[in-house]
């Protein structure tokens, strides 16, 4: 008996919404289910006094492949945004990623020799203090790379806050490079292109879905048989250990809290994103979410702002799982799930969820952009 649909897609995120896009130009019959009440996974804005809250978090779309920058354009024109954040520490502020601008703030210098002088001298005293062995942890990685002052200012509290574990207990590998820059750029990628969708994510969303059946606050996983029976195939996009009814084990994750407040001013700190970077102030960042659309008078013209204040915290079931731990045993026991997943010719495993991998949104786009439907 031939089934309603070729692809059931679960999840209506950047990689199911993409999937789901290329099927149907390909002929292909598409239902795309959420468990959530919206479409658009963790990219999805809410619209507040006119300003698009990026809800599950800033999303800055950066990328290097023409290909991919030139289909998401195809999709929706997106603005010129350059991601530029502020560190905040004790209530002195330094630009991001490490550049001129950082090391004159910190230590006055004003040439890149002065800077690469001084980060060098630093650099050396982590190093004898290794007397030849290989870091052992994030806090003797970081300090071999850039020194302590860097380290203390700008590294050490926000990390610690983003993974909730000090830093001599974090694994080396997770700071193997920090960008140094010994130019006055604060342009935090390397990227050659970089923007938010003009009139936000949802845009972006609502464009690849266009003409597909989805329907939102259904999940998979209440009527599994009746799911897995109405498509050929089915594109899945939630957690691969749920996927897998946790048979080995649950996978853990880092999730992130926001305290969101709309205030009667319109430019509350000049800047879409600033760091907290000491230990004391709970939250790692700010983010003031007009300034991803809107530049110079048009600030001004929206009279209230909208601000997040970001918290990182551990996972616990009922929460949204945001980032894969990055440790031996969730590595070892994701591989288990991995390799049961390439045994499953009929179900496609596609994103951060599905693959248990952190991706930048661009990556997502281009891996289903390679594959072939």
């Amino acid at each position: 008996m031939e089934k309603k649909y070729d692809f059931l897609i679960v999840g209506s995120g950047l990689f199911g919404a993409t999937f789901a896009y290329r099927a149907r130009k390909a002929g292909k019959r598409c239902l795309v289910i959420d468990k959530r009440s919206h479409l658009g996974g963790n990219v999805y804005c809410e619209n507040t006094e006119g300003i698009n809250v990026h809800k599950y978090g800033a999303h800055i779309f950066h990328t290097s492949n023409k290909a991919v920058w030139d289909f998401v354009n195809s999709i929706v024109e997106f603005n010129r945004y350059t991601n530029s954040p502020v560190a905040n520490y004790k209530g002195k502020l330094y630009n991001l990623p490490f550049n001129m601008n950082t090391f004159y703030q910190m230590w006055g210098v004003k040439t890149p020799e002065e800077a690469r002088a001084k980060i060098e001298e630093q650099k050396a005293d982590a190093v004898a203090s290794l007397n030849g062995r290989e870091p052992a942890n994030l806090e003797e990685q970081a300090l071999t790379l850039v020194g302590r002052d860097i380290f203390e200012k700008l590294i050490k509290g926000y990390t610690e806050k983003q993974w909730g574990r000090k830093c001599e207990d974090l694994p080396a590998f997770i700071i193997k490079r920090l960008p140094v820059r010994l130019a006055f750029d604060n342009n935090y990628f390397n990227d050659r292109y970089q923007g938010i969708p003009i009139g936000g994510y949802n845009k972006l969303i609502d464009g690849l879905l266009e003409g597909i059946e989805t329907r939102v606050n259904v999940d998979f996983f209440d009527d599994r048989a009746h799911w897995e029976s109405v498509a050929d195939k089915i594109v899945f996009t939630g957690k691969l250990d749920e996927f897998y009814g946790y048979r080995f084990g649950k996978l853990e994750y880092r999730t992130v809290r926001f305290e969101n407040e709309t205030l009667d001013m319109p430019n509350y700190q000049g800047n879409a994103v600033v760091n907290y970077t000491e230990r004391e102030i709970p939250y790692t960042r700010i983010i003031e979410h007009k300034h991803f659309e809107m530049f110079g008078q048009t600030v001004y013209d929206c009279p209230k702002t909208v601000v997040s204040r970001e918290y990182s915290t551990e996972w616990t079931e009922g929460m949204e799982p945001y980032y894969p731990v990055n440790d031996s045993r969730n590595n070892e026991l994701a591989g288990k799930y991995r390799a049961l997943a390439a045994q499953e010719p009929s179900v496609i495993f596609g994103g951060r969820l599905a693959e248990y991998k952190y991706y930048d949104m661009a990556p997502i786009i281009e891996r289903v952009l390679n594959l072939e439907i």
